[in-house]
């Protein structure tokens, strides 16, 4: 209907109809200029599970497409008392972990035990590096796990039993562990993270608090 009026009024000279064709054509740059710009994962991560969880229990990120998780937090940041800087960071955890992975990328996962470095051989980037950056906000320094319902890392019948092909695989494509409110994104939420990179961070963990 919108562009019926515009032409009717093109073809009459009209000029409101010029300057309405201009505005909706700037207005995608205007929505560039003002998308928040992206924070810290592991601190939005950690940020969420401070404030927001307080009053909405665990939400799942895919409970909202992206750009509603940008109208949701920026509406809430003043109730709930968030800055700037905590808003981009939660959402930037929210839609990272909104991130999926198509299974024809998927590769077939296999860390051998004989392997005792714990380095991602395409980054030189440590598996310790790699877990405090993206795993750490939800599994916490020592393994416990940070909020409710993330698995136990030093439980000796917990996750860390299972072989490491079947480990390594959950990690890829994301996993919603029994007990927990909102499941674990693919990739940690970092869609980045290669197969190597996720694989040293595997046996960082397993040989720090599986013990």
């Amino acid at each position: 209907m919108m562009i019926t009026l515009i032409m009717k009024n093109l073809s009459s000279g009209g000029k409101s109809a010029t300057l309405l064709l201009v505005m909706l054509l700037a207005t995608p740059s205007l929505y560039a200029f003002d998308y928040p710009e992206t924070g810290d994962f592991a601190k939005g991560s950690k940020a969420w599970s401070e404030n927001c969880v307080r009053c909405h229990n665990m939400r799942s990120p895919s409970d909202l497409r992206d750009d509603q998780w940008v109208t949701t937090l920026f509406h809430m940041r003043v109730r709930a008392g968030l800055t700037g800087q905590e808003t981009r960071d939660i959402l930037t955890f929210l839609q990272n972990s909104n991130a999926k992975i198509e299974r024809t990328k998927l590769v077939k996962a296999s860390v051998t035990t004989s392997q005792s470095t714990t380095t991602s051989q395409s980054t030189n980037i440590s598996g310790k590096q790699i877990y405090e950056g993206n795993c750490q906000a939800c599994h916490g320094v020592n393994g416990k796990g940070t909020l409710p319902g993330v698995p136990d890392l030093t439980d000796k019948n917990g996750r860390f039993s299972k072989n490491e092909s079947e480990l390594l695989n959950n990690i890829i494509s994301g996993i919603q562990s029994p007990g927990s409110p909102m499941p674990m994104p693919p990739k940690g939420g970092n869609s980045k993270l290669s197969g190597d990179e996720l694989g040293a961070a595997l046996k960082y963990m397993k040989a720090t608090f599986y013990k």
